[in-house]
């Protein structure tokens, strides 16, 4: 295990495994090349490395240069210019092999493929040592792949974390943090504050509910409090931006937890989006969306028997449950479609006594974490 600035990384692929990689590579330029004396370009900072290797391990004549993909400020009708730097010579019909040390997004390479056209090369192609299939999306095949590996925050071997780790002769991933982060949904009268309440005791999770969270901050008037306050007292709603504040700072407070159950956020994609990014600079993600799915004539009779005892005005008027649990669907809709894409959607039968739902929530929860 190593510590780069703020982040711990552990062993992933050893020294011996990226040299088998770089000879499988080399072997196969090798095959190729032999007798066209191409020009290697090796893609600055991270492929110093990986393309040394590569290179000694050409057995015949070559050429070599680095370059460095380089974005200038022009005149207003140009706009951004984009260069490599460092390449100082003509590759006019060339035979031109890109070494990079990782392809991911490939957005690098999108932007070198443009200016290697415009050098009218005689043909290129790409050379990496890690390859990222889940990432790479775009239509330029990559023909020389070293090693295929998930879509992990690695270190090592020319890539670094925050200019810390690239001399490192092996390859660490980030360490991963094993939290479950569930959000929780469920209609109005599915039981789902019941529910949040047995799995958090059951799974020791920290349960953050939304309303619970703006409720204890303008009470205890924080900063955050009020700043959400102002907008509340106007009747506006208050901007994702304060929530996501409010939520990281009760993440904050819980550092080490096994992890959270998020109730009444996200509401929509942008929301959505805002949790994920504020996970994934605790080095976490949201596991998974559970939605508690029941009838709505089975909740409108719920939520009128609990409005002859609660005294809550919206459980006693049944054109208004109808209209809470219209807004519900609205809202779960979009969250529905934006986790299923991420396949972290799961919906549970929420009819039944308190012990069938958890043991059906209890099931998820489980394959999820084995």
């Amino acid at each position: 295990m190593i510590k780069l600035h703020d982040l711990e990384f552990e062993p992933y692929i050893s020294e011996e495994e990226i040299n088998v990689a770089i000879d499988k590579v080399a072997d196969k330029l090798n095959e190729d090349y032999r007798d066209t004396n191409p020009i290697f370009l090796g893609v600055l900072n991270g492929s110093f490395m990986f393309a040394s290797e590569v290179i000694k391990r050409f057995n015949a004549d070559c050429e070599v240069s680095f370059v460095k993909l380089g974005s200038y400020e022009g005149t207003k009708t140009t706009g951004n210019v984009k260069t490599l730097l460092g390449l100082n010579q003509s590759l006019k019909d060339r035979h031109v092999i890109l070494l990079e040390d990782i392809v991911d997004t490939g957005n690098t390479l999108e932007e070198i493929n443009k200016i290697l056209l415009k050098e009218e090369v005689a043909n290129y192609e790409v050379a990496t040592l890690f390859y990222k299939p889940e990432a790479y999306k775009k239509e330029f095949n990559i023909k020389y792949r070293g090693i295929e590996i998930p879509n992990k925050f690695i270190v090592g071997y020319g890539l670094d974390y925050d200019g810390l780790g690239r001399n490192l002769t092996q390859i660490y991933k980030l360490k991963e943090n094993n939290m479950t982060n569930l959000v929780l949904f469920g209609p109005p009268g599915a039981g789902k504050g019941t529910q949040a309440d047995i799995l958090k005791e059951k799974y020791k999770l920290i349960h953050i509910s939304t309303g619970d969270v703006f409720r204890h901050n303008i009470k205890g008037e924080t900063e955050l409090g009020l700043h959400a306050k102002s907008f509340m007292d106007k009747g506006q709603l208050v901007p994702d931006e304060v929530t996501i504040k409010m939520l990281n700072a009760e993440v904050d407070k819980n550092e080490g937890a096994n992890g959270f159950i998020f109730d009444g956020f996200p509401r929509t994609a942008a929301q959505a989006d805002a949790l994920a990014e504020l996970l994934k600079l605790k080095n976490t993600e949201v596991t998974a969306m559970i939605a508690l799915e029941v009838d709505d004539e089975v909740l409108v009779n719920r939520l009128l028997e609990r409005g002859k005892t609660s005294g809550r005005k919206d459980d006693a008027d049944e054109s208004v449950i109808r209209n809470r649990i219209k807004v519900y669907y609205d809202e779960t809709a979009i969250l529905k479609e934006y986790y299923k894409k991420q396949d972290k959607y799961y919906g549970v039968d929420g009819v039944g006594s308190i012990e069938e739902i958890t043991q059906r929530l209890s099931a998820v929860i489980d394959k999820l974490q084995a």
